[in-house]
């Protein structure tokens, strides 16, 4: 069997290996936007140290971000959390669409699974399709993992050797990941609506809003009600994560 060009392995090892093959790419991408985020957390006073506990124990890209904004500006540790919070509300929405995947899995397991589960790691599991497994799950995860607790902590340590990360292009590599990502899941014109729906709620959103973080929500919950609208029949895209 096969999804999209890639072969299905059968054995966890292979499987295992597939999940790193498919997030090389992915890690170009997230590499130097984690030694971006690193460099803007030695500006904002953070430590290599407080900067791996945080890749470590978030994982999130974008939400960090928003935190080591918000520390730079002084803000509040409670205005932190709820900033990260905020954000990664979407994550609500991934992972209702992951449940068919993950039906008959134990909770525990599922729990710990879904501890990696980023926008990239949400794209490569629904790319695979009912044949994901959780072998292939932790491939990704374990190599996504890796490379951005080691990029964010090096950018810590670099420090202020980069005055201007926008000058060397750093800031528009999170930009180009994405747009990666989306291309994969072009299925034609009917791929639009969603995409619309989301980028016009989010821009609309952060048009009216005067800051935060609110327009990230919008695009999500407006993209998927959007694609929920088009589903064709429960059925469809039934499957779940299996144990090879």
């Amino acid at each position: 069997m096969s999804m999209g060009s890639y072969p299905i392995p059968a054995s966890p090892r292979q499987e295992f290996a597939a999940g790193v093959v498919h997030c090389l790419p992915i890690v170009a991408g997230a590499v130097p936007f984690g030694f971006l985020l690193g460099s803007l957390a030695a500006k904002a006073g953070l430590s290599a140290l407080d900067m791996g506990l945080m890749s470590a124990l978030v994982f999130a890209g974008s939400s960090q971000f928003v935190a080591v904004e918000l520390l730079d500006k002084g803000s509040a540790g409670l205005a932190v959390v709820g900033a990260i919070l905020l954000v990664n509300l979407r994550h609500l929405l991934m992972g209702a669409t992951l449940e068919p995947r993950f039906r008959g899995v134990p909770r525990a397991r599922a729990g710990l699974a879904l501890f990696f589960m980023t926008d990239e790691q949400w794209a490569l599991a629904l790319r695979r399709g009912p044949e994901l497994t959780l072998a292939y799950w932790y491939g990704v995860a374990a190599t996504l993992y890796l490379a951005w607790l080691t990029s964010t902590v090096a950018g810590t340590l670099a420090g202020t050797l980069i005055a201007d990360p926008a000058a060397w292009g750093l800031d528009f590599t999170f930009i180009a990941v994405f747009l990666c990502l989306l291309a994969g899941f072009w299925r034609g014109v009917g791929s639009l609506p969603p995409w619309l729906a989301s980028a016009a709620a989010a821009l609309a959103v952060h048009a009216l809003s005067s800051g935060g973080t609110w327009h990230i929500l919008a695009g999500a919950l407006a993209g998927g009600a959007v694609a929920a609208m088009q589903a064709k029949g429960p059925g469809q895209g039934q499957g779940r994560a299996r144990d090879a």
